[in-house]
């Protein structure tokens, strides 16, 4: 499986996109472990999509450590940016 790596600028506090970003994963049904600094998620999407997370100062940084191949990066990256950014 492949890996993308991008980051989302955000406004406000790291707690703010924290929860955001929490509340858009596990709406999806997907498990989400960590807090404002670092962290992973999960989520099943045509197969399961997971990674890890980083914050800091004003930018939210993913890794996709797993991901269906039929799934290109930048889709993965506009759906969060959509929910969160």
């Amino acid at each position: 499986m492949s890996k993308c790596n991008f980051s989302i600028q955000f406004s406000g506090t790291p707690e703010a996109i924290f929860n955001k970003a929490k509340s858009a994963v596990e709406k999806q049904g997907g498990s989400f472990n960590g807090d404002a600094h670092a962290g992973s998620f999960s989520i099943s999407v045509f197969g399961t999509i997971s990674g890890s997370y980083t914050v800091s100062e004003q930018s939210l940084d993913i890794n996709i450590e797993d991901k269906p191949m039929m799934i290109p990066c930048a889709a993965i990256e506009n759906a969060l940016k959509s929910q969160i950014g």
